[in-house]
């Protein structure tokens, strides 16, 4: 009798065309000197982000006892722990869980390539971004950045800096929302925005956005000019997200209150609380060298690549086959 889903969701060529992007992805950082690492994918902290879901677990501990655990959501706290201890330029290709993303363009368990470049900020990130993609590819692509204010100008004739509360919320029920007066905070509403009204409007090919509101600021460095901005992008191919970069946030202190205002909406919404990573603070604390880092989607990046339209046929073994 035959057992239903043994076979790999992916074809053979969509796994080879997997191993030739990552060979690929490995020369273009050997060539630039930036190490490679590896980082614990199960570890004691997760992150307070509300809209991550990190799955725990528990296991024995040294003395016996047991340990409550998380499967990490990325590897960015440990890898800025190796950065604050000197380790220079780092990348890593490493496997990633998210609990309730699961869907035609999102897997709880998924492939992320992320890296840390002292000495840049976003934008000169975005450069380099541009040339891993040009690499993968084996030959340049066109690509376009516009700021997020002027997106929301362009597409929405919408200023998110400036717009009222009421003005978002009003924005967002004429795409379908439903936001009563007084409801939604107002990332949320931009990010509905965002998603609903910009993002489609973005069209083909690479389009980076960057210099975000500071409510989504989350790990990144915010600058005054005169109206505070994260210092943050987002890399968009054909309309789909592929990547989140930004200068990091060094400031203990300010990143510590940013855990703190997330474990209050955690709170305030009934989903489980985490406890602040120390060891990242304690490290930024010691000092964390300026410099941005990126997380790209590698899944992702292959549907692209392969022109597919779920994540499930780039994958193996996808959530209903693993």
């Amino acid at each position: 009798m035959e057992v239903a889903g043994w076979r790999p969701g992916a074809s053979i060529a969509a796994l080879q065309s997997r191993a030739a992007m990552l060979a690929r992805i490995r020369e273009f950082f050997a060539l630039r000197g930036v190490l490679e690492v590896e980082t614990p994918i199960l570890g004691a902290a997760a992150s307070t982000e509300p809209h991550l879901a990190s799955l725990a677990t528990h296991v024995q501990g040294p003395t016996g006892g047991r340990l409550r655990m998380y499967l990490q959501t990325s590897p960015e706290f440990a890898m800025k722990r190796l950065l604050a201890a000197g380790s220079g330029a780092i990348y890593q290709i490493t496997r990633a869980f998210r609990d309730s993303e699961s869907g035609t363009l999102h897997n709880p368990e998924f492939s992320l390539l992320e890296w840390y470049r002292p000495g840049y900020d976003h934008q000169a990130l975005i450069g380099e971004v541009d040339e891993l993609l040009d690499a993968i590819a084996g030959e340049p692509g066109a690509s376009r950045r516009i700021s997020y204010r002027d997106a929301f100008l362009r597409y929405l004739d919408l200023d998110p800096f400036v717009a009222g509360d009421d003005d978002l919320r009003i924005r967002c029920r004429a795409y379908g929302l439903r936001v009563a007066d007084g409801d939604a905070r107002r990332d949320l509403c931009l990010d509905f925005l965002l998603e609903a009204g910009v993002v489609p409007a973005l069209g083909a090919g690479r389009v980076y956005l960057y210099d975000f509101p500071p409510g989504g600021a989350s790990l990144a460095r915010v600058r005054d000019e005169p109206l505070p901005v994260a210092e943050r992008f987002e890399l968009y191919v054909d309309g789909l997200e592929l990547a989140n970069g930004y200068r990091e946030l060094q400031d203990p202190a300010e990143q510590r209150a940013r855990f703190r205002a997330d474990c209050a909406l955690r709170a305030e919404r009934g989903l489980p609380l985490v406890a602040l990573d120390e060891r990242l603070l304690a490290a930024l604390s010691h000092g964390l060298p300026d410099c941005a880092g990126v997380a790209l989607g590698l899944d992702r990046l292959l549907m692209v690549m392969l022109g597919v339209e779920r994540l499930a046929d780039v994958l193996a073994f996808p959530l209903d086959r693993a």
